[in-house]
């Protein structure tokens, strides 16, 4: 799942790799825009067979906002509870959709995304956004994308 010229291991430990890198880009920064920037930058850059990565941020309406990201240009504002995003952000929970066309309520900010992984990200049990990643590829994401993920947010939500 990840670029194989960067890592040969295993695709746990090469998502260990990746939280590590995480982990030293923002251990000492504090600033949430740098530190959401370098994150969907460095997953953009080790997943593979994904076309987008980025964060919705909660805004002061409770409406999830478009904030850093690599990809294609995206909806700018979706509704808590409308599309993935929406409903993981309603859940507070992360959304595993194997095919987003057979999603109720998906938002096709990109024609060509056919699977999506949302991870809310909380601090202090407050909703501050999600991470939304879209493949073109069907089933793209598994229960280890998803641990892992969750994993990734959790070191990130520290720094923001």
């Amino acid at each position: 799942m990840f670029n194989v010229e960067m890592y040969s291991g295993s695709r746990e430990e090469n998502y260990n790799l990746v939280i590590k890198q995480l982990h030293a880009l923002i251990h000492d920064e504090d600033n949430q825009i740098a530190n959401l920037s370098n994150a969907s930058a460095v997953l953009n850059q080790f997943l593979d067979r994904v076309n987008w990565v980025g964060f919705y941020l909660m805004d002061k309406n409770r409406q999830l906002v478009l904030g850093p990201f690599q990809g294609l240009p995206a909806c700018v504002r979706i509704p808590v509870g409308k599309g993935v995003c929406g409903t993981a952000a309603l859940k507070q929970e992360t959304v595993l959709v194997a095919d987003v066309h057979l999603f109720p309520g998906h938002i096709a900010c990109d024609a060509a995304s056919q699977s999506e992984i949302v991870v809310p990200l909380i601090k202090d049990g407050e909703l501050l956004g999600v991470l939304d990643i879209d493949s073109p590829e069907k089933n793209r994401f598994d229960e280890l994308d998803q641990q892992k993920l969750e994993e990734f947010v959790a070191i990130l939500v520290e720094h923001i």
